[in-house]
């Protein structure tokens, strides 16, 4: 198996056909998005940050690391959460979706680098 497809988009961008299998990965339903228009396969809210880890680090790049570390230790004590991801990317391309305004430094984009590192292993 070559290298999974693992995309990420906000949630307030239109889906698209090249998506593959949708998963919103954030603890919170999006604001002004309705279940119709977001078209999601599931969503994964036990694969989001704790509501402390998402309180204490809010997005802010400057605490980055820190995040990633913390959130990869609650990864790492919940593996079954991420089964779906897991089943779902030996068919194709997965697309995490999330709210968060930037699309660097979110628990989306920490997912993806945890999945990546994990399914290699």
């Amino acid at each position: 198996m070559g290298k999974p497809t693992i995309l990420l988009k906000r949630i307030y961008d239109e889906p698209a056909s090249t998506d593959g299998v949708r998963f919103l990965v954030d603890r919170l339903w999006p604001r002004g998005i309705s279940k119709e228009r977001a078209r999601l396969d599931a969503w994964l809210k036990e694969v989001a940050p704790s509501d402390e880890l998402r309180r204490r680090y809010h997005h802010e790049a400057e605490l980055w690391t820190e995040f990633r570390k913390r959130y990869f230790k609650e990864l790492d004590a919940n593996p079954k959460a991420l089964d779906p991801i897991r089943e779902a990317l030996k068919r194709g391309p997965v697309t995490l979706l999330f709210a968060a305004k930037d699309p660097e430094f979110n628990n989306a984009a920490a997912l993806r680098d945890y999945l990546l590192e994990h399914l290699t292993e």
